[in-house]
């Protein structure tokens, strides 16, 4: 079960009333360690082995992007971003650097709770050596393996860096994707600043599969830093 006492969460925050209550809100769900500073957050990790990191940016140490970077060399640990710092660039930055996800405080509980279980159920799938061959949205069935995509049961037509847009999302369900990532592992590291060529297959991919594409609810966009697949739980 991924809500289990046995889970393992890393609060890292400098201000103790942040943490308190980011350990009460936690607690009768998961076990819960804090650490108040980056070098920790880095010594915890290694000792503790957590199976999810909260980590705030704004550390009185190093930084909290130098954290992230720093256990990236060594542990694919999920790692959700909770900051003060609402910058677009800052988000990037983060995410870029490895992190899973990203919330700005305040941020309402319900939220914060969900998130941590799509991280939490991205490390079980991996840890388990499964991979998630069919995602479902609503009335989208996406079949990585069989590259094919439906919707309300019909196959939907489409390109081939269409599907291989929508697989990449697809595939990182629930995760903020950011432009440089996607354009990076879609088409190539060359053209990982050619945002508005990404908008212009995000427009054909909502045309097909949102009932709405003026107001999708699965390929929702994270503005100014990417995009996420909104699957169902």
């Amino acid at each position: 079960m991924i809500n289990s006492p046995a889970v393992r969460i890393l609060i890292v925050d400098d201000e103790r009333p942040i943490r308190n209550f980011l350990r009460i809100s936690l607690a009768s769900s998961y076990t819960v360690f804090e650490a108040e500073n980056g070098l920790e957050a880095l010594q915890m990790t290694a000792v503790k082995h957590p199976d999810l990191l909260i980590l705030d940016l704004g550390l009185p140490d190093m930084d909290g992007l130098e954290v992230t970077r720093r256990l990236r060399e060594w542990t694919l640990l999920p790692i959700i971003v909770v900051s003060v710092r609402d910058r677009e660039e800052e988000k990037v930055a983060a995410l870029d650097a490895g992190a899973d996800d990203y919330l700005t405080k305040p941020f309402g509980i319900e939220e914060f709770l969900a998130r941590i279980r799509v991280a939490l159920r991205h490390k079980t799938q991996a840890n388990g050596g499964t991979v998630r061959t069919l995602v479902h949205a609503g009335k989208i069935e996406v079949d990585l393996a069989g590259f094919v995509v439906k919707r309300d049961d019909t196959e939907v037509a489409l390109t081939a860096t269409e599907f291989k847009l929508l697989a990449y999302l697809a595939s990182h369900a629930g995760r903020v994707l950011t432009h440089h990532m996607i354009l990076s592992n879609v088409w190539d590291p060359a053209e990982a600043d050619k945002i508005e060529y990404l908008r212009v297959y995000m427009r054909q991919l909502r045309k097909k599969l949102e009932d709405d594409p003026e107001q999708p609810k699965i390929l929702l966009t994270e503005p100014g830093i990417g995009y996420r697949f909104n699957a169902d739980e």
